[in-house]
């Protein structure tokens, strides 16, 4: 299985940068929805890692920071509680599987370390079924 026919494209993908401050993250993480999301360097496009809401809320609970205080503190302060690895585009397919067992989604980088998008578990599940359903009419 080629990963980049189940790529979403980073164009679709909400993500953060690296210079966000915690505000502009809560901001961003509440208008999408998503509990986990990307950060990436600004200038060069890398991929940086992803953070949760659960890790920014355990982060502002913890050191007591009001909502306003939040503007003035960089997200790059917040601790990552998961350790989300991107594969590269040509990655094979295991290395793929074994990412996405323990995330949600797998952040695909080029081959210069540029980010290009995600693979989502839901895809790979749905791959794995269609593939599955053509070995049984063959």
């Amino acid at each position: 299985m080629n990963i980049l026919f189940l790529l979403i494209p980073k164009k679709k993908v909400d993500y953060l940068f690296s210079d966000f401050t915690v505000r502009q993250a809560v901001e961003k993480l509440n208008v999408s929805g998503y509990s986990m999301i990307p950060v990436l360097d600004r200038i060069t496009g890398h991929y940086v890692r992803s953070i949760t809401s659960s890790d920014i809320l355990n982060y502002i609970t913890k050191e007591k920071f009001s909502y306003d205080e939040l503007e003035d503190i960089p997200l790059m302060k917040v601790p990552s509680s998961r350790d989300t690895k991107a594969v590269s585009c040509y990655a094979e397919e295991k290395d793929l599987i074994a990412n996405i067992v323990e995330q949600n989604y797998v952040p695909v980088v080029d081959d210069k370390d540029v980010f290009i998008g995600i693979v989502t578990r839901k895809a790979v599940m749905n791959a794995y079924i269609i593939r599955e359903n053509e070995d049984r009419i063959k």
